[in-house]
């Protein structure tokens, strides 16, 4: 009876996404308070057990997702995009225009949130597609795998950064392997992947091409790459010089809290804010404006993440996730394999993948701890799962089929195959650095 409860919960959660079009957050909300009377929670203790889980997850990732978004924000709005994208086209030329566009996607992405990326980047593509008369979706499927995959792989993104808070991952290593199996990813389902869709017919609006900033108005060329990846390199380097330096070592405890992923969101913004801002002449309020408008732009993410994490501390506290892990424990399958079967499923239903890589890390914990399976691997096996067959429950399909105005079956041949290639690729990538390194 007890999974049969989780699953009569997961169903409401998903009828009420997706049927009754009631917002994730509030459905989170009422799915948490449901399941707790369902397993057997006392009623005067589930008002606590789900500002708990709120509290517990969102502690751990509110600098961070809001310290990136502000960052993201400021890489769009200061032109460090724009210059990026130009000077990636100015080295691959029209011939291989798909890999800068990739590029782009890969280096622009890593800080901006998915959904602020593709309003942004996405006129660069109409933009290009254009100026070198090309066809739209071949020229912008490579973007949108990228930021597709950053979106779901790589920290300090919501999904993944709450994942890593959940398994207690390390956010460095999830980084490190997340680009290992991001490159390879993306090359199949944008440049390769995109020489299939050269024939299906788009007409994007005028009103969507980039309005470009005039060239004397772009920060440089190293300002852009150094502000936007700045916080790849901290995250990186930091997580390498812990390795290497001896705990006993008197600098260890300033590594440790440089390395801190909250820590090296601020000093980016803080870097950035400078370098892309002050000193191209924009004025501090200006800039603390922008800032405003980006929290603006994720709330209603955090909000999410905050109603996935009360549905978790509901689980817990009732000790489903351990009956569970029991119940699959005899389960012949890899526990990497499981979590992203798990969390494909949910995404079908539902639609977002924040939603179901946050569902499936309540359920799935248990089993992961015990398994003995790499926190780091689990994160990114579940954010392939979380990108699969995006279809008509999904904002991210019908935001790619009215900016391109391609029809509802071009949609689906290009974009959700793209997305679905993704995941199982994705997953390719996760067993293989599993048996790699494992």
């Amino acid at each position: 009876m007890t999974i049969l409860f989780v699953l009569l919960s997961i169903l409401l959660l998903v009828l009420l996404i997706v049927w009754a079009k009631i917002n994730p957050f509030i459905a989170f909300l009422i799915t948490s308070i449901t399941a707790g009377f369902l397993l057997g929670i006392p009623a005067q203790d589930i008002a606590a057990s789900v500002q708990k889980g709120m509290g517990n997850l969102l502690g751990d990732l509110i600098i961070i997702i809001t310290m990136g978004a502000m960052l993201g924000k400021l890489v769009a709005e200061s032109g460090a995009a724009q210059r990026i994208a130009d000077f990636l086209m100015s080295i691959f030329g029209k011939k291989y225009i798909h890999w800068a566009m990739m590029l782009t996607g890969l280096v622009v992405g890593i800080p901006l949130f998915y959904n602020v990326g593709f309003v942004l980047l996405v006129p660069l593509v109409f933009t290009v597609a254009y100026q070198y008369r090309l066809p739209a979706v071949f020229v912008g499927m490579p973007l949108l795998a990228a930021l597709s995959v950053t979106h779901g792989f790589l920290p300090p993104h919501p999904s993944p950064a709450a994942l890593v808070a959940q398994f207690d991952a390390n956010m460095g290593l999830t980084l490190l392997y997340g680009i290992i199996i991001a490159v390879p990813t993306i090359l199949v389902a944008g440049p390769l992947f995109s020489q299939m869709l050269k024939k299906i017919p788009s007409s994007p609006l005028e009103t969507f091409r980039a309005s470009s900033k005039p060239e004397e108005e772009l920060p440089g060329t190293f300002n852009s790459f150094f502000s936007a990846l700045l916080p790849v390199v901290l995250l990186i380097s930091t997580t390498v010089l812990a390795l290497q330096v001896p705990e006993e070592h008197s600098f260890y405890p300033y590594i440790l809290f440089v390395s801190d992923p909250g820590m090296v969101m601020l000093i980016s913004l803080l870097v950035a804010t400078f370098t892309l801002g002050l000193k191209m002449e924009v004025g501090m309020k200006e800039l603390m404006d922008i800032y405003v408008v980006a929290v603006k732009d994720v709330s209603m993410i955090i909000l999410i993440i905050a109603g996935a994490g009360a549905l978790k501390q509901v689980l817990m506290d009732s000790g489903v996730s351990q009956v569970i892990a029991d119940g699959l424990e005899g389960w012949e399958v890899h526990p990497l394999v499981l979590a992203w079967t798990i969390t494909a499923v949910i995404r079908v239903c539902v639609g977002s993948a924040t939603v179901a890589g946050l569902t499936t890390a309540g359920i799935i914990g248990p089993l992961i701890h015990d398994a003995g399976a790499d926190p780091n691997l689990v994160v990114l096996a579940i954010g392939a799962g979380s990108l699969m067959f995006s279809h008509f429950n999904d904002a991210g399909f019908w935001m790619y089929k009215e900016f391109f105005n391609v029809s509802i079956k071009d949609t689906i041949k290009s974009w959700s195959v793209m997305e679905t290639i993704v995941a199982v690729v994705g997953l390719f990538g996760v067993m293989i650095l599993d048996w790699i390194l494992f």
